[in-house]
């Protein structure tokens, strides 16, 4: 990776963040830029965090459960954050997986409903 550093807005443009999101992430530690005066530069580190910060969101982890497997890098190394990560990569197949099956069931009823009442209004759309 480039040691090339990004300014805030280059930052919030690679990303396609808003500058409210870049701060917050600053905010609750997952970023830490270095400081130049009011300038904020992101250097390879902060560019490879927001990678995976940007995801983890993506796959449904929360932002704190993205700041602790950080953690875990920056006090244990790669190995327990590997374990970290599978489990939980696991967790959140299971949930995804059960929300995909739910999804699956409430398309299949609204499907129904739809069909019926294409089928009434076919069959001359009276009650009787």
């Amino acid at each position: 990776m480039s040691d090339k550093k990004l300014t805030f807005k280059e930052m919030c443009a690679r990303f396609d963040v808003t500058p409210r999101t870049l701060r917050y992430y600053e905010y609750i530690e997952l970023l830490r830029p270095e400081k130049d005066g009011r300038n904020r530069l992101y250097g390879p580190r902060e560019i490879a965090r927001m990678i995976l910060i940007l995801r983890g969101r993506r796959f449904g982890f929360s932002l704190e459960g993205i700041r602790q497997w950080l953690l875990i890098y920056e006090t244990k190394g790669t190995r327990p954050q590997m374990e970290s990560w599978i489990e939980g990569a696991n967790r959140q197949l299971n949930e995804l997986t059960r929300q995909r099956e739910e999804l699956g069931h409430t398309i299949a009823e609204l499907r129904s409903l739809r069909d019926e009442a294409v089928q009434f209004l076919e069959d001359g759309g009276t009650e009787s």
